[in-house]
């Protein structure tokens, strides 16, 4: 059985997330907690194996309950936010301690939504609890190497880059980006599921540690060298010619598939970018659950572009990069500090 620990300020919140995780036979839900005090108090007695965590509590909230958490009894810790931009800061700040995801606090059993919210919610406590957990929060960009452009190149290399991420990606995708040098010649399409609000912080957050510019896509903004484009939650972002700039690539923004397991979805990104750019394509898979991404890496191959999977240590989670490599389709199997130096000589 996987103990799970409930911390939470809303009785509401308590009762649903006990319900959704009690109606698993694999899943126990030991306790709950009004507050990260209470939480800390919990865990210490009955040691769970993940604890899901609200942030905004009294006595103790969830960022200074996290600090706590990772510095003295390390253990995975799901995130439960609110769907607004100060959530999507303090989720991603939660991240940036040591949590492994999050989850929408906006639960409700009126809502039709709420049996994938439920599906999502124990697929993601049993992955990650199967997991080997790594407790030490990500290093920080200062103590990251920057990686060197090479003075010259072969031509006929990559011209995009396309990122895909889910489970755990945030961390690595900052990792990768964060590492890349100001000059670097190639446009860089990033797609990592994540809620509609959190995307804008995420792009903003990316933005201001970086050497390249990043920010959120919108429907027929340019694809161009040094820039960074992540594609808007809740919405698909593909690449084609531009109507307005003759021989430009620009990206599109779509709700279309409206029946997607994934928005934004991976697949419908990197199919594009195979479609466009051929084997100037460079497809990047990274820790997160499932296989979107799949069909569009095949896509990339097909076309003899190159394509870099994280290798399994490095991952939160081993999902769409495992399925990438079981397919024999990774040129590359890395962990995720060396991917950086990878998409430099492969361009």
């Amino acid at each position: 059985m996987i103990k799970v620990l409930i911390v939470d300020d809303s009785a509401f919140m308590r009762s649903a997330l006990s319900r959704m995780l009690g109606d698993d036979s694999e899943i126990e839900v030991v306790a709950t907690a009004r507050d990260g005090e209470e939480g800390l108090e919990k865990i210490r007695k009955l040691k769970p194996d993940l604890v899901t965590l609200d942030l905004e509590m009294p006595r103790m909230d969830g960022l200074t309950a996290l600090e706590k958490i990772m510095q003295e009894m390390p253990l995975p810790v799901l995130v439960v936010s609110s769907l607004t931009t100060e959530g999507a800061q303090m989720s991603l700040r939660a991240l940036d301690l040591g949590a492994v995801d999050f989850i929408p606090k906006d639960l409700s059993y009126a809502s039709l939504n709420i049996l994938n919210i439920r599906k999502t919610l124990i697929e993601k406590v049993k992955t990650v609890t199967k997991r080997r957990f790594r407790s030490s929060p990500r290093r920080r960009k200062a103590s990251l190497i920057p990686v060197i452009l090479p003075k010259s190149r072969p031509r006929g290399h990559a011209r995009i880059v396309a990122i895909g991420a889910s489970t755990g990606g945030p961390p690595a995708v900052e990792t990768v980006i964060s590492s890349l040098p100001k000059n670097f010649p190639c446009s860089i399409l990033v797609i990592q599921h994540m809620p509609a609000v959190f995307t804008a912080s995420f792009a903003q957050r990316l933005d201001s540690i970086c050497q390249l510019s990043v920010r959120e896509a919108q429907n027929g903004d340019q694809v161009s060298a040094g820039e960074v484009l992540i594609a808007p939650g809740g919405l698909h972002m593909r690449v084609s010619y531009s109507q307005r700039n003759r021989g430009s690539v620009e990206v599109t923004i779509s709700e279309e598939p409206k029946i997607s397991l994934y928005k934004p979805s991976v697949n419908a990104t990197i199919l594009s970018v195979a479609e466009m750019y051929g084997p100037a394509s460079l497809g990047v898979i990274l820790t997160g659950m499932g296989n979107d991404g799949l069909d569009g890496i095949r896509a990339i191959k097909s076309k003899n572009g190159k394509v870099i999977a994280q290798e399994e240590q490095s991952c939160v989670v081993y999902g769409m990069p495992k399925a990438v490599v079981d397919e024999g389709l990774a040129d590359k199997i890395l962990a995720v500090e060396e991917i950086p130096g990878e998409i430099v000589q492969s361009i």
